[in-house]
């Protein structure tokens, strides 16, 4: 493939959705796009996966529900978000205008939940494909259940491929034994594609009054601390699975991102750093293409699994 105007290749398609770059956000930490628009343009990026999404409202968990660590961020935001026919009224109609990949994330406390809201998002033709959350440590109900379980992680997919087209995006959690056992299973149920991998079960303590910081005692852990285990665990699942993979964790730069394409992912989500710098998204982005331009590599496609080699 020759340059095209001296421009590396940035396009790859996971899951028969072709993607203009790798690089989209992770869910729950850039709204629902919009949010993000005054600082990013949005129709440069690959593609933009919003909040998780359940049936009914929900409120999240109570304060407080953020706290940073070294290196890293603990949330406990508890899936608050409007419910699925009010995004769908309200916020999904802003988001056609958006020259990208629109990816929505939905949750459930049960399996019907889940194929309840894939149903109704599957009809939207603004939706390219959907995720799983199934790996939510900071719920009480659903979340993490389904991600530390191969069979109950099988039945979640199974169900959500019976409602929709849509491809299905499962994303995976490392609170597990063996997270290439949990990839098998939802290969064998159908998945199209995996994002990994989402936050590590922590928590903090306030020494001075003696009880946890977060309101719900525990959260997930993201942010740079979590960078070596999500490169690991692409790496391993790389090996074993035969589906595309969106690496995550602890992305703040384009030097983090190529580790996780190197490792075998074929695109890389966002997340914490957003906080940290709300145009995290495009400095990785213009960071890749630099680096591809320095080292005369016409292909984004030909660093996939390269560590591998």
């Amino acid at each position: 493939m020759e340059f095209l105007n001296n421009e590396p290749n940035l396009a790859v398609e996971i899951a028969g959705v072709k993607f203009k770059n790798p690089v989209v956000t992770a869910s729950g930490t850039f709204g629902f796009g919009k949010e993000y628009s005054v600082f990013v343009n949005l129709s440069q990026l690959g593609g933009i996966v919003f909040k998780s999404l359940t049936l009914q409202p929900c409120p999240g968990n109570p304060p407080p529900r953020i706290f940073e660590t070294s290196s890293g961020l603990l949330n406990s935001i508890g899936l608050e978000n409007p419910g699925v026919e009010n995004f769908i009224k309200f916020y999904l109609p802003g988001l056609k205008e958006i020259s990208t990949n629109i990816i929505a994330s939905i949750a459930g406390g049960d399996v019907e939940e889940y194929a309840a809201v894939a149903g109704k998002l599957g009809e939207s033709e603004i939706v390219s494909a959907l995720e799983l959350n199934i790996s939510c440590p900071n719920v009480r109900h659903g979340g993490m259940q389904f991600g530390v379980s191969p069979s109950a992680s099988a039945e979640v997919v199974k169900s959500v491929k019976s409602v929709t087209d849509k491809p299905v995006i499962v994303k995976l959690s490392p609170n597990v034994t063996s997270i290439v056992e949990i990839a098998h299973s939802v290969a064998a149920a159908g998945a199209d594609a995996l994002s990994m991998i989402n936050t590590l079960t922590g928590m903090a303590i306030d020494i001075y009054r003696r009880r946890p910081v977060l309101g719900n005692i525990k959260g997930g852990l993201s942010g740079p601390a979590v960078k070596p285990v999500a490169v690991r665990a692409v790496w391993d699942v790389y090996r074993e699975v035969d589906l595309p993979i969106i690496g995550m964790g602890g992305i703040t730069c384009a030097r983090d991102a190529l580790e996780f394409i190197m490792a075998g992912a074929k695109a890389v989500a966002v997340g914490t750093a957003n906080f940290i710098n709300p145009r995290a998204t495009v400095d990785v982005l213009e960071g890749i293409k630099l680096f591809l331009k320095e080292n005369g590599i016409k292909d984004i496609n030909d660093l996939v699994g390269a560590a591998h080699n």
